[in-house]
């Protein structure tokens, strides 16, 4: 998993309309980048809807918040509209960054291991810059943590 103080890795992943979007058209920005691990699963509802609630936080600061699955285009869609998610959601199917940001990695769900995406926000400052790390967040409370530490900065 990236660390503080790493060079955030661009990317360039389609959103829930199909456009491309890429990491490095929020330069100067600070962004929010949270991996989750599927659409339309309970914890990942939860974890939007709460990026969702805090949106206006989020905005009154200027920074931008990414969501990013594995998850097709057409199921982010469909996910945005139900839930009005009023953040950009990308499509990770290749797994591009996903796996550049190191939260590709094996699980244990009732004694199975198998690999899934480990449910992680990354705040990457205007620089470039991984700025804040939080790995296996809680869905309820991720949104609220990053929002109060972004405020904290007092920028």
């Amino acid at each position: 998993m990236l660390e503080v103080g790493a060079k955030a890795p661009n990317f360039t992943l389609n959103d829930a309309d199909g456009n491309a979007v890429s990491l490095s058209d929020f330069a100067g920005k600070r962004v929010v980048v949270y991996f989750y691990p599927r659409d339309n699963t309970p914890g990942c509802t939860r974890q939007a809807c709460a990026f969702a609630a805090a949106y206006q936080g989020f905005q009154e600061i200027d920074a931008v918040v990414i969501g990013i699955s594995k998850d097709s285009v057409a199921s982010h869609r469909k996910f945005a509209d139900k839930y009005e998610l009023p953040f950009i959601l990308l499509a990770d199917p290749e797994l591009q960054a996903i796996q550049a940001f190191g939260v590709w990695q094996e699980k244990k769900n009732y004694g199975k291991v198998s690999m899934g995406v480990v449910r992680s926000t990354f705040v990457i400052s205007p620089d470039g810059t991984v700025e804040k790390v939080m790995p296996k967040v809680k869905p309820d409370t991720n949104a609220a943590e990053i929002l109060e530490y972004l405020n904290s900065k007092g920028e």
